[in-house]
C-alpha cells in the first residue's frame, strides 16, 4: 500500500476542520496535482478534494462548520472552501454525459473509479485518503509516475475529443514531469492537432505560457514543432525560433535567471511576429509591450543604461535575447535624474523646446558617465551650450 508522507501541507491552517466537515475517509479524498506532486516530492501548491457528497450538501456542511463556501462551479460540482491557509476546491465525483471538445455536461456519482475515468492522464487520477494518506490508483498512475510516463486514461483520441486542450496539456506534462511520451498519446495528439483551432485563444495562451517555462520545455517544443502541433495556433514557429529558444534557455541557466514565459515566447516566434502573436493570444497590454520590445536588441550604451531607459525586466529580456550578460549588481535599481526642467529655466534657459533639449543632453551625459551623484559639471556644460546656441540664433 502506498501512502502520502505526513508533510506540512497536510496540516495547513483550517484543513482539518474542512476534512471533518466533509466526513473524510470514503467521503473525501485529495485528488490530482496535490497527490501527484506529493508523491514526486515536489511542493504542493493548490489543493483539490473530491467528495461523494452532492454540491448542495457540501455547501450546507461547510456553512454549518463555519467555513465560507463559494459556489464557483456549481453546475460542475465545484465549491471553493475558503479556509485560513487559502482556498481549497471541493468537487463532487462526476461522470461525463456529453462533451464537444470545449465543454462538458456532467452527472454526479458516488463511484470513485467512474470519476477517475473522466480525467486526462493516469498520474492525475490518483486519490489519497484525507485522514490516512492511503493512495488509490485505478489506472496505473503510480507506475506511470515512477516511470515519468505521460499516458492518457483509456483511448487517447477519445480523451482529446472530449477536451481539445488536452493536446497541449499532454506536452506540458511531458515537459514538466515526463521522460518519454506514450507513443499512442503522441500519435493521437499529432493526428488531432487541428482540433486546437476550436479552442479559445485564452485557453491556448494559458497552457502555452505554462509549457514554455516547464523543466524540459526546449526538448518538448522541438518535438511539438517536428510534429506540426504548433501549426494551427502558432504557425510562426520555425527552426530559427527553436534555435533562439534553445540559446535563450541556455543563457538563462548560465546566468541563473528564472525562465520567463513572455521572454521565451518572444524568442520562439521572432520579433517580426510579436505584434500579431500578442493580439492573437490576447495577452495583456503590458505583456504585449514586453513581447514586442524583447527583440529590439541590447543597444550600444551598456546594460545599466538600457535598464534605466526601459526598466529592469525589459532590459533583462533584451539582453538575454541578444545573447548578452543580463546580470545586474545586487540590489541595483535604476536611479532618477536629480534634476528637473524648472532647474534648467532657473539657470537662464528660456521655457520651451530648449529646456527639453537641454534636459535630454544632461540625461544622456549623466547616463554615459555612470549616473554620478554630482551633476553640476554636466549641467553647467549643457546649459552653457544652450545659452550659446540661443545667443547665436538671436544675433
Amino acid at each position: 500500500m502506498v501512502t502520502l508522507t505526513d508533510t506540512d501541507w497536510r496540516h495547513r491552517a483550517g484543513l482539518d476542520d474542512l476534512i471533518d466537515a466533509l466526513g473524510g475517509g470514503e467521503n473525501a479524498r485529495f485528488v490530482g496535482g496535490a497527490v501527484r506532486d506529493a508523491l514526486l516530492g515536489l511542493p504542493v501548491a493548490d489543493l483539490d478534494i473530491a467528495t461523494r457528497h452532492q454540491p448542495e450538501d457540501v455547501m450546507h456542511a461547510l456553512r454549518r462548520a463555519g467555513i465560507k463556501a463559494v459556489p464557483t462551479g456549481l453546475a460542475h460540482g465545484t465549491i471553493t472552501a475558503v479556509i485560513e491557509s487559502g482556498p481549497v476546491e471541493v468537487t463532487t465525483l462526476r461522470r461525463d454525459i456529453s462533451t464537444d471538445g470545449r465543454h462538458a455536461v456532467v452527472a454526479f456519482t458516488d463511484d470513485w473509479r467512474e470519476d477517475a475515468a473522466r480525467r486526462d492522464f493516469t498520474m492525475n487520477a490518483l486519490y489519497a485518503d484525507t485522514l490516512t494518506g492511503e493512495v488509490f490508483d485505478y489506472f496505473g498512475g503510480l507506475a506511470d509516475l515512477e516511470a515519468r510516463h505521460i499516458r492518457f486514461i483509456g483511448d487517447a483520441r477519445q480523451r482529446i475529443a472530449e477536451d481539445h486542450l488536452r493536446i497541449l496539456r499532454f506536452f506540458r506534462f511531458l515537459a514538466r514531469f515526463g521522460d518519454t511520451p506514450d507513443p499512442d498519446g503522441l500519435a493521437a495528439c499529432t493526428e488531432r492537432a487541428n482540433d486546437l483551432m476550436a479552442l479559445s485563444r485564452e485557453r491556448i495562451r494559458d497552457e502555452l505560457l505554462k509549457l514554455l517555462i516547464a523543466r524540459d520545455a526546449v526538448r518538448v517544443v522541438r518535438l511539438m514543432h517536428d510534429r506540426d502541433i504548433f501549426r494551427p495556433v502558432l504557425p510562426e514557429v520555425d527552426e530559427a525560433g527553436i534555435a533562439r529558444l534553445t540559446a535563450l534557455a541556455s543563457a538563462e541557466t548560465d546566468q541563473s535567471m528564472t525562465p520567463d514565459p513572455i521572454r521565451r515566447l518572444a524568442a520562439l516566434v521572432g520579433h517580426d511576429a510579436t505584434v500579431e502573436v500578442g493580439a492573437r493570444l490576447k495577452l495583456s497590454n503590458a505583456e504585449r509591450k514586453r513581447l514586442e520590445a524583447g527583440g529590439l536588441g541590447a543597444g550600444d550604451e551598456g546594460p545599466l543604461a538600457l535598464a534605466y531607459r526601459v526598466g529592469l525586466d525589459s532590459a533583462r529580456d533584451r539582453l538575454l535575447l541578444a545573447g548578452a550578460d543580463a546580470r545586474f549588481p545586487i540590489d541595483w535599481t535604476p536611479p532618477r535624474l536629480p534634476l528637473s526642467g524648472g532647474a534648467i529655466v532657473a539657470r537662464g534657459v528660456g521655457k520651451g523646446p530648449d529646456v527639453a533639449r537641454t534636459l535630454r543632453a544632461i540625461e544622456d551625459r549623466w547616463i554615459a558617465e555612470g549616473f554620478p551623484e554630482d551633476i553640476d559639471g554636466i549641467v553647467d556644460a549643457a546649459v552653457g551650450q544652450a545659452l550659446s546656441a540661443d545667443s547665436s540664433r538671436n544675433a
